[in-house]
């Protein structure tokens, strides 16, 4: 059974009341089991995480890890009320769930699969995850019922796995992608 890490934090550091602290379970014990929420030149755990298993729902569909980034995010929300300067990473996240966040699956192999890639990934839509693979690829429900297109490489720019018509040139994508 395959066991993502965002399960393994989830499983260690997220407390029966549901906080999300900075030390696992199982670590030594402290005075206090510490659970920050305040980011700076990195981001809080609870912060680091709910981008994590945002990406991880955003790539599997898993409406349980979107959930828990939300509640990930929702401990962060006091200290972006009161000093958005300490909640960078958090509101960068929280962004990114606003969004959508945008999916760009990429079907196809060799120069004309690499060129769409190469402008998915330079896309600055936050929180935006590429997949690229072969259609109905084993393990990558993005790729799921994306067939290419005349023989031909494609993008497909989706938002919750619900996807707009497929385009086959970099041209295409890019203008796409400005759009969405």
């Amino acid at each position: 059974m395959f066991i993502s890490a965002v399960d393994v934090a989830l499983e260690r550091f997220v407390d029966e009341d549901g906080i999300l602290h900075d030390t696992a379970n199982d670590a030594a014990p402290l005075f206090a089991r510490p659970a920050g929420r305040t980011d700076n030149a990195e981001p809080a755990g609870a912060s680091a995480l709910a981008g994590a298993l945002l990406t991880q729902a955003t790539l599997t569909g898993s409406a349980r890890l979107r959930d828990a980034a939300s509640a990930a995010l929702d401990a962060c929300g006091p200290v972006a009320e009161q000093d958005p300067r300490f909640a960078g990473w958090a509101l960068a996240v929280a962004e990114a769930a606003a969004a959508g966040p945008l999916q760009v699956a990429v079907v196809g192999e060799g120069s004309g699969a690499q060129a769409l890639v190469d402008v998915a990934r330079s896309a600055t839509s936050a929180g935006l995850v590429v997949v690229h693979g072969m259609p109905d690829a084993p393990g990558v429900p993005l790729l799921a019922d994306r067939p290419l297109v005349a023989g031909q490489p494609a993008a497909y720019i989706c938002r919750g796995f619900v996807c707009d018509t497929p385009v086959t040139t970099p041209e295409a994508l890019r203008a796409a992608l400005a759009t969405g």
